[in-house]
């Protein structure tokens, strides 16, 4: 999982639940994330540029 922001990605398909860890040791969650949203983030090439893009704006997110 090549990303220069993305340490980590999670996902808890009994919740969907995508929790994000960043270089920065920032922790975020997003919720009710589909997992096909998932599937398709695991695969995606430009990690930072699919969470902009389809996850941020789009699920309820906090922060931990």
């Amino acid at each position: 999982m090549p990303s220069t922001v993305i340490a980590h990605i999670d996902y808890s398909p009994a919740d969907h639940t995508l929790t994000i860890r960043f270089v920065s040791g920032m922790v975020y969650q997003y919720l009710d994330v589909p997992e096909p949203v998932y599937q398709a983030f695991l695969q995606f090439r430009e990690k930072g540029v699919y969470l902009n893009k389809f996850i941020k704006g789009k699920y309820r997110f906090k922060k931990l």
